[in-house]
């Protein structure tokens, strides 16, 4: 028997079942889900064609539009690229917005060329519904635990030494500072927010009730968190890192400057180096009302001169501007945030005693 379509949302995501998401480029640029591929019935103008007739003329004239712009060979490479992927992933499914027109005409398509393929039913719209009630319910049901600590301690390292963990600056693609934009783009809101439901509820769904997180603001990078997980992470417990100001400049020095680097190094070669420049420049212009105009020009100095310089010399050049930001601009602003949050500290202290102490709250083997 073969299968049928569905509006099992849950397994779907349960089981990071891939998906023809036949919705034209620009919805999927919007909003999507992991697993999904954009292999679209119209594209972008063809859409915004069959929209215009459908406003002027009803759907009947769309639709006889549609077929006319989606005709003969155009046709057929289109439902053979939806073929090519339902024969690699024979679990998968299409949907399009709700589940409608789009997706079956896909497979009404597919079906005359020999290869039968579900749907989902609600399509897009309903699936996204679903994460986002979801996402409600299980930042109700978790409980989390958050890593805190200044600036360069090493939170993002705790988390890698765990296994019952969401990592959000991860799924935000950003390292959650003023510099911490990183080379690939942020996903969008909507990706974030599918991704960070899809993620609780696997764990949840594994047995797991506590989570551990990392402290975060409201943004990370461009990226909100959403208002029910910032009031949870209000109120949830602490491990504090505590790590004396010479490690957590190597930790910073590690992230910004030579792992940074080598990022830039690799994906834009001699070019890479002038790239990095810029983008710790403009983070630190982006403090420049905060630190005071007279800081903002020593700090860029210093920033400026320590690229400048000889390779034996660039990184205690670094250390320098460095160690200012942390102690005059992040450690300040450090303790105001944590003067706020209304969760019990359960413990201080270094990175790997942190991490005992983590594994021993989430019974996890060392």
């Amino acid at each position: 028997m073969g299968r049928t379509d569905t509006s099992n949302y849950r397994e779907i995501f349960l089981r990071d079942t891939p998906m023809i998401d036949t919705r034209a480029p620009v919805e999927f640029g919007k909003g999507a889900f992991p697993g999904a591929c954009n292999l679209p019935l119209m594209n972008d103008e063809e859409r915004h064609a069959v929209g215009i007739r459908y406003k002027e003329a009803g759907q009947d004239a769309a639709i006889t539009l549609g077929e006319e712009l989606v005709a003969g060979e155009l046709r057929e490479r289109r439902i053979a690229g939806w073929c090519e992927f339902a024969r690699a992933n024979p679990q998968g499914f299409v949907y399009c917005f709700r589940g409608g027109l789009r997706s079956r005409t896909a497979q009404q398509w597919m079906r005359e060329a020999g290869v039968e393929y579900p749907l989902v039913l609600g399509g897009y719209k309903a699936m996204r519904q679903f994460l986002l009630e979801e996402l409600t319910t299980s930042v109700s049901r978790a409980d989390f635990l958050l890593v805190a600590g200044k600036t360069g301690t090493g939170k993002t390292r705790v988390l890698e030494a765990l296994r019952s963990v969401v990592d959000l600056e991860h799924l935000a693609v950003h390292r959650g500072s003023t510099f911490g934009h990183l080379l690939d783009p942020q996903p969008t809101q909507i990706n974030f927010e599918n991704t960070l439901s899809i993620e609780l509820m696997r764990l949840l769904d594994a047995g797991v009730e506590r989570i551990v997180l990392e402290d975060e603001g409201r943004l990370i990078g461009r990226i909100g968190l959403p208002q029910e997980l910032r009031e949870k992470m209000q109120i949830s417990s602490l491990l504090v890192v505590e790590e004396p100001v010479e490690e957590r400049i190597e930790v910073i020095l590690d992230d910004y400057v030579r792992d940074l680097g080598q990022r830039y190094r690799l994906a834009h070669g001699e070019a890479g180096r002038a790239l990095h420049r810029r983008q710790l420049l403009d983070g630190l212009a982006r403090l420049q009302k905060r630190l005071g105009g007279a800081r903002h020009t020593e700090l860029s100095e210093q920033m400026q001169s320590a690229f400048e310089a000889p390779e034996s010399v660039a990184e205690d050049l670094h250390r320098r501007w460095i160690e200012t930001l942390l102690t005059e601009y992040y450690d300040p602003m450090y303790e105001y945030q944590m003067s706020r949050r209304e969760g019990a500290v359960l413990a201080r202290g270094g990175r790997a005693e942190i991490i005992a102490r983590a594994r021993e709250l989430l019974g996890e083997a060392s």
